[in-house]
Order: C-alpha cells, then structure tokens, then sequence
C-alpha cells in the first residue's frame, strides 16, 4: 500500500519539476527575444574584432570573453529599451507582434529592471575590466540608441542617420577598450572602423527598410529616404553610399592596420556590394532589396575576419 501511495506523490512531483522546467525555458526564450541576441552577437563580434586589431594586442580568451559579456549586456539593454519603447509599435507589425511586451508575456516593468541590470553589469565590466572611457562610450551608444534613433524612426527617415552613429559605435569601443585612447595617433584605427561601419549602415539598413516595407508602414516608421518610400531615389541614395564605402575601405591598409590582401578583399566586397546596389536601382523591387541585404551581411563579417587575418604586428 505504501508503494502504491508513493506513485501518486512521486508523479506529482516530477510534473512539477517538468511544469517549472518549462516555465523557466519559456522566460529564457522571453529575455533571449527582448535582448535581439542575434543582432546584439553581431554587433558585440564587431567591436571585439576592432579590440584584437588594435595594435599590440594578442588573443586572450578570457579578455576577449569579458568584451562579449560586456557588449552583449550593453547592446541587449538597448535592445530591450528599444522594445519597451516600441511595444505598441511592434504589436502591429507581422514579424515583431509575438514579441514579449505586445504580446503581454511580459510586463513593461520586469522588461525595465531587465534593461537596469543588464547595463549596470555590462558598464561593469567595461569599466573594470578594459577602462573607464570604454564604458563611457558604451552608455552613449545605449543612449543614442535607446533614446534617440528609436523615437526618431516615427518622425522621418533621418532616423537612419541618427542610428548610424551608435551602430558604429561597437568597432570603435572595442578599439578603445583595447588602447585607452579616443584621440591622437593610437586612436586612428578606431576611427577608421567606425567610419567604414558608419556607411556600411545605410545601404543595410535602406534594404531592410525596403523589405519590410509594408510591415513598417503599418507601424508608422519611416525608414527610406524618399517619401514615396520604394523608388529610385530610395535606391539611389542606397548605391551612393555604398560607392563611398569603397574609398574607405582602404584606410585600414593606408594606416598600416592590415596588409594588402585584406585590402584587395575588402574592394572585391565593395564592388560586389555596389554591383547589388545598382540591381537595386535598376529593378527597384523587394528580391533586389533582399539581395543587397544579405550582402552586406557579407560585407561586414567577411572584411572584419580579413582585416583580422592579415593584421600588421
């Protein structure tokens, strides 16, 4: 009898332990969508390539941990300031109404205690464990981001601009944590990626907004640069500054961050770049658009691991 009184107690107990297992992986998933951890891996894998450019700088796993713990928590927070901003936004577009705040899995309060720690711990360890400047610079980039490019983005198409600035912010930070400096001779290279990163931005972010459209119009964000939304204007706008990133592409190599090859390598991507933006123009349509987005994926990761690769010691 004690046996079979046991059985009742003992499925109990494991449907708890599975019901609580279930609740923690759903609240995991929740944060995991309120940081955009993807966008944030991607932003953070720039600003630690930038940190092991710098000169004097050897790999060090646990340095280079740190600085992805860091940016992850930086960038995650304003991911997440973002989304808290955006709720009401998000919960009319197709892709972002299944989003924790819209879809009220989340309240605005638990999000922003999210946001609180998640800063706190990345300024940190910014501060702590590479220097103060670098810290200093990763709540400018929160702020810019959180503050500025998001509220911006319902009041016209200068929102791109705006968010230029913080976005390639992540390269130079990294720079910065490595070197101290924000100024002077040791400080070019961190400009230099900033600049590349800069105008890499809108050509990437003209082709998302093209993409998205319709979705983006539903929320009222203005993203292309054209009034008209997607036209040949729009895309002209997307090939002009994808044609000044070419020239730029060439200062890591003039100012002896990296050797020739990456050189050739990151004109090769510029010109592939250029070659989808002017598909863009011609067709003006959403395949094209989705092309020139994916290359620039491209662009970005490829050059970094280049100029990485071929670093001058």
């Amino acid at each position: 009898m004690d046996g079979v009184a046991q059985k009742p107690v003992m499925v109990e107990n494991e449907t708890v332990k599975f019901s609580w297992q279930i609740a923690f992986m759903a609240k995991a998933k929740d944060y995991y969508q309120l940081t955009k951890f993807t966008l944030s891996f991607m932003v953070v894998f720039s600003c630690v390539i930038a940190y092991l450019l710098a000169p004097g700088v050897e790999m060090n796993i646990w340095k280079v941990l740190l600085l992805f713990i860091g940016g992850l928590c930086i960038t995650g927070a304003a991911n997440a300031t973002n989304q808290i901003i955006e709720r009401d936004s998000d919960g009319k577009m197709a892709r972002t109404h299944k989003r924790p705040l819209p879809d009220g899995r989340m309240e605005v309060k638990e999000a922003v205690v999210f946001v609180i720690v998640l800063l706190s711990a990345g300024m940190l360890i910014m501060g702590l464990c590479f220097n103060g400047l670098s810290a200093w610079l990763s709540l400018v980039s929160f702020i810019l981001y959180g503050f500025v490019y998001t509220p911006w983005k319902k009041w016209n198409s200068l929102a791109v601009f705006a968010g230029a600035f913080p976005g390639a912010l992540p390269p130079l930070i990294g720079w910065v944590a490595a070197s101290g400096m924000i100024a002077g001779p040791l400080s070019y290279g961190g400009w230099v990626l900033f600049a590349i990163q800069f105008l890499w931005q809108f050509p990437h972010f003209w082709a998302i907004g093209w993409v998205a459209y319709d979705d983006y119009r539903k929320a009222g964000f203005k993203l292309l640069p054209s009034e008209n939304g997607k036209n040949g204007y729009s895309a002209m706008q997307a090939v002009t500054y994808t044609a000044m990133l070419i020239p730029v592409g060439w200062f890591p190599y003039y100012f002896k961050m990296s050797g020739i090859i990456s050189a050739v390598i990151t004109m090769a991507l510029g010109l592939y770049l250029l070659y989808r933006a002017v598909d863009l123009y011609r067709f003006c349509d959403v395949k094209h658009a989705r092309k020139l987005m994916f290359s620039s994926y491209i662009y970005l990761t490829v050059m970094q691991l280049a100029l990485l690769a071929d670093k001058i010691h």
